[in-house]
């Protein structure tokens, strides 16, 4: 009984302590702005997305089917996250690269399905990116940094500042 007890409370558990971290991570970030900067500064998607870690759906980001040279920035700050040299074709409907630019992503562990997965942070404002799999080209790095479209931004390399 008492084994059936701790087995359905452990999902709450996690659920807590993914609640409670997601607090203290976000008093880390470079930038920090109210709610209401943020939703005056983002659409509706994007914050949903970067501020509420939510998930766009499949197939609807322009980004996923894109594949000119360029650095893809977080949407809220432009600060460079993914390489198009790094980007590939993962048939999951959202945009995929095997690598990070080093330094820019922030990785934390989140619960909010009831498992361990690895959340994908900008590393100076906090936007939320998506999710890091080990299920990526096993040739590179065998990882797929899973991103939502609606927490990038993209400049080709022609137009790069």
């Amino acid at each position: 009984w008492v084994f059936f007890c701790l087995a359905l409370s452990f999902p709450f558990f996690c659920l807590f302590l993914a609640s409670n971290s997601e607090a203290q991570k976000k008093s880390n970030f470079k930038i920090q702005k109210t709610e209401a900067e943020w939703k005056s500064q983002l659409t509706d998607l994007q914050y949903y997305v970067m501020r509420k870690q939510g998930t766009e759906r499949a197939f609807s980001s322009p980004y996923d089917k894109n594949f000119l040279q360029g650095t893809y920035v977080c949407a809220a700050c432009e600060t460079p996250l993914f390489s198009s040299d790094h980007k590939f074709n993962s048939g999951t409907g959202w945009p995929s690269f095997d690598r990070e630019i080093k330094g820019n992503v922030s990785f934390s562990v989140d619960y909010n399905i009831g498992m361990a997965r690895t959340e994908e942070h900008c590393s100076n404002c906090g936007g939320h990116l998506g999710h890091m799999f080990s299920d990526g080209p096993r040739k590179t790095t065998g990882k797929r940094h899973c991103i939502n479209g609606a927490s990038l931004k993209f400049i080709a390399s022609n137009e790069w500042k």
